[in-house]
């Protein structure tokens, strides 16, 4: 079966200090973070690669990194395709005034005319590692359905500060019964707090690495119209759509199962310019470790 990976890029643009943080180089060879999650996807199996961006920064990501890894691709029997995120692609009208991207629902959704596979989807910025990826791909591809990565909770901590995470809880088949976003979690001597609550340093949580079908693709679409329907016109200029949001309401009403697969890989995010050191410092760990090649791409 083929999969596909997608991969959310189109908030590239935001930046920290002097650069665009999806695009800041990780390791000697000026490798970014994407070059990482590409080089997982294929030698897990995937044999698709779909990149959501806005049309604004085409140029700029095709020359950074889009037509290195086509030619990449290519040679390793790879497809690749654009999407393209726009603020007016939306099944009502548009609130006047709006200026904020609608969300990670619409973003998959962009994508919708070239997605025909099971596919993953992560960000642009994030580092997941090979064991998530490769637990997705197994899933997918024996028909298993829809599914997410559960990264432990101590595997995701930033020394830079607090960070948001969504602490699952699963019955006892390991699908998910709920997902509660907890803001500001801390690290701590004893471990992880958030709001003065100690948690549990080995609870899983969602990085927003989903592994998901065409028939939730199909519900993302309903959903969407639902959204602008009820949640629109309350909120016209902040109201989102997003995945780990309709999810839980799927989970809620008993529409959807989502199987949960643990990965002990550690979790790395450029969200502040502080963090760009030690992501540096893990990459350049990886690769005297032997986990990578210098060579990124010759393992393959």
């Amino acid at each position: 079966m083929e999969t596909t990976l997608l991969i959310m890029a189109a908030g590239i643009g935001s930046r920290f200090g002097g650069g665009i943080k999806q695009l800041e180089p990780v390791d000697g060879g000026r490798h970014i973070i994407m070059d990482y999650s590409i080089h997982d996807a294929i030698e897990a199996g995937f044999n698709h690669v779909v990149f959501v961006i806005r049309k604004d920064i085409e140029a700029e990501f095709r020359e950074v990194i889009g037509d290195r890894i086509a030619a990449v691709c290519a040679a390793k029997g790879v497809t690749v395709d654009y999407a393209f995120q726009d603020l007016h692609d939306i099944p009502g009208q548009f609130p006047e005034g709006r200026t904020k991207p609608w969300g990670t629902g619409q973003a998959v959704l962009a994508a919708k005319q070239v997605l025909k596979t099971p596919f993953v989807v992560i960000n642009a910025d994030d580092y997941y590692g090979k064991e998530g990826l490769r637990a997705l791909h197994e899933h997918l591809v024996s028909g298993g359905g829809d599914c997410m990565a559960g990264f432990v909770l101590r595997n995701t901590l930033s020394d830079n500060g607090g960070v948001t995470r969504g602490i699952c809880k699963m019955d006892e088949k390991s699908c998910l019964t709920q997902v509660t976003e907890t803001k500001n979690i801390l690290k701590t001597a004893a471990g992880a707090q958030a709001d003065g609550v100690e948690l549990d340093l080995d609870s899983l949580v969602s990085m927003n690495m989903w592994g998901l079908t065409l028939d939730f693709l199909q519900m993302l679409e309903q959903g969407f119209a639902e959204f602008f329907e009820k949640e629109v016109p309350a909120n016209p200029l902040k109201a989102e759509y997003l995945i780990p949001t309709f999810i839980g309401e799927l989970l809620s009403q008993n529409k959807i199962s989502v199987k949960v697969l643990k990965t002990n890989d550690a979790w790395y995010g450029m969200t502040y310019k502080e963090d760009v050191p030690a992501v540096k410092e893990s990459f350049a760990r990886m690769l005297a470790e032997g986990i990578y090649q210098a060579d990124l791409f010759s393992d393959l």
